[in-house]
């Protein structure tokens, strides 16, 4: 005869823990970070100003980009187009990598660190396009004969995830 009793909960009986604040935290983090950094150099550094950090390598500047990644079409013939299309194709990212970072954030890896860092990154990069038209880029690197464009705290965390979604790609991953 079956028992009717029902033994209490114990930890190995209750639902997986979900990590899905904490990695909506993280973005949001970045997102804050992103925003306190351009307000910083939006004060203390006038637009077209460069300041020297490490001689030859490393510029703090003030570089206000209309366009996309590299300042891609920033010469446009129609900037209102550009920064349209950019502000659409922004909040597609975001809401897409929202969807996936639901999805993945019941459990904490490398693949939903990334997300959220992304997340938090494209949301920062949104933010500036719809209120100010442009995206305050500040730090500016050389390294020998190689110049990287300006960049911001945003574009550094997408780039940075999309590093950890490359390397969680090519890892090794363990057999079931």
């Amino acid at each position: 005869m079956p028992s009717t009793y029902q033994y209490p909960p114990t930890e190995f009986d209750s639902k997986p823990r979900s990590y899905r604040w904490f990695l909506f935290l993280i973005a949001a983090a970045v997102v804050v970070l992103d925003r306190f950094s351009k307000v910083i150099i939006g004060q203390r550094i006038a637009p077209g100003e460069a300041h020297t950090i490490i001689p030859g390598v490393l510029r703090i500047t003030h570089v206000l980009n209309t366009g996309a990644a590299f300042s891609m079409f920033a010469e446009s013939a129609s900037p209102l187009a550009v920064r349209n299309a950019l502000i659409v194709f922004s909040i597609a990212a975001v809401l897409m990598v929202s969807v996936m970072l639901w999805r993945v954030g019941r459990h904490f890896s490398l693949t939903a660190v990334a997300l959220a860092l992304i997340l938090g990154g494209a949301f920062g990069n949104l933010y500036d396009r719809v209120r100010y038209s442009s995206v305050l880029d500040f730090i500016e690197v050389h390294i020998i004969h190689y110049h990287w464009p300006d960049f911001n705290v945003a574009d550094s965390c997408i780039v940075i995830g999309a590093c950890l979604l490359l390397i969680e790609i090519f890892r090794p991953q363990s057999q079931p």
